[in-house]
């Protein structure tokens, strides 16, 4: 969050020190650069500490008799959720800023491996040796459990959608009071390929207390 501050706060000063010089100039207008950084500064980080199980049938045998490969594993993970920027845009005419918001999606997924150690692995006591082998499909099991539950999380990515929206209005907003000038800002949804969702609509402002995952 500091970080976001900070890098609006560096683009307020760049932008009125250019009002200054030219009140007619360019950057005088919300920036689609700062905002794409400001929505990839806004994506929130979650960590996850799980246990993910693996099991093999007749992993290992001769004739009637059979072994099977069973473990877990403990690890933790972290997944990056925020809104894709490449799908944010904006128009500017008059006092009206016209912004496209996707939806949150997981941006990133991985299992902490710097998490893992000998103790992370408990083998079944009847098991059958487990190889290198298995333990890498079990941890990309892993992160697809992950995956999966953030991804279904309605809470979690409309909570970081709201974030970026937030902060997007907000920047807006500064520069507007920047140069005396108050903008209303129209926002478009669109889905995860960019494409428009019904009409668009003036959102009453955001508070930032709900934005906090």
């Amino acid at each position: 969050m500091k970080k976001i501050i900070a890098l609006t706060l560096s683009m307020l000063f760049l932008l009125c020190g250019c009002g200054k010089s030219d009140a007619k100039h360019q950057a005088m207008e919300p920036q689609i650069t700062h905002m794409r950084n400001i929505c990839e500064l806004a994506t929130t980080e979650c960590y996850y500490h799980n246990v993910a199980k693996f099991k093999q049938e007749n992993a290992k045998g001769f004739l009637w008799f059979s072994k099977d490969k069973n473990f877990w594993i403990e690890y933790s993970g972290q997944v990056s959720v925020g809104v894709d920027a490449s799908l944010v845009t904006i128009a500017v005419k008059d006092d009206t800023v016209s912004i496209t918001l996707p939806p949150a999606k997981v941006l990133g997924c991985k299992v902490d491996e710097n998490t893992l150690n000998a103790a992370s692995f408990i083998v079944a006591e009847n098991s059958a040796a487990i190889t290198a082998e298995d333990e890498i499909t079990a941890l990309k099991e892993a992160q697809t459990q992950m995956l999966e539950s953030v991804s279904g999380d309605s809470v979690l990515l409309e909570n970081a959608r709201q974030r970026a929206q937030f902060l997007l209005e907000d920047y807006v907003q500064n520069i507007g009071n920047c140069f005396g000038k108050h903008y209303c800002i129209e926002w478009i949804d669109v889905d995860e390929n960019g494409n428009v969702i019904g009409s668009p609509s003036i959102l009453p402002e955001v508070s930032p207390e709900t934005t906090q995952p």
